[in-house]
């Protein structure tokens, strides 16, 4: 496998996997949703609360 450059190629046409360690797409859209997440409670913290004293 890894004396041939081309396997890698074989494997994965399209399908968005990691380069040699068989993760597939499920790996990429569970670490985009993390990403995702991250980035909304970052905004969250950021933006200043809008309301009165009640």
């Amino acid at each position: 496998m890894y004396d041939n450059p081309a396997a890698p190629m074989a494997a994965g046409i399209g399908s968005g996997t990691l380069a040699m360690t068989g993760a597939g797409d499920f790996f990429w859209v569970g670490l985009a949703a993390f990403a995702m997440v991250a980035l909304g409670m970052a905004v969250k913290r950021i933006v200043p609360v809008r309301g009165g004293n009640s």
